[in-house]
């Protein structure tokens, strides 16, 4: 069952919700339900969080690199010389 809802809100916060609902192309009300829906919700995050999350599950994935025998310094200098002589 559906209900009305009226909220009190500055116009910017009202004008900032109604794009970015836009934007996803669903209502601002449609937008609301999505929020409160999920128990840890995805709407609230910026671009750069959703790109570190996924850079997160990434790594977190990865198996676990061997240890060096050469330092970073020695490894940058070789590809360097090779890259560009």
């Amino acid at each position: 069952m559906k209900t009305k809802l009226t909220l009190t809100v500055k116009k910017e916060i009202v004008d900032k919700a109604k794009l970015q609902a836009a934007s996803r192309g669903i209502s601002l009300s449609k937008m609301f339900e999505e929020i409160f829906e999920k128990e840890s919700p995805d709407l609230e995050k910026t671009d750069s969080q959703f790109a570190a999350g996924r850079l997160l599950k990434r790594l977190e994935s990865m198996q676990p690199m061997e240890d060096q025998k050469e330092s970073d310094k020695v490894l940058l200098t070789r590809f360097l010389k090779q890259k560009y002589g």
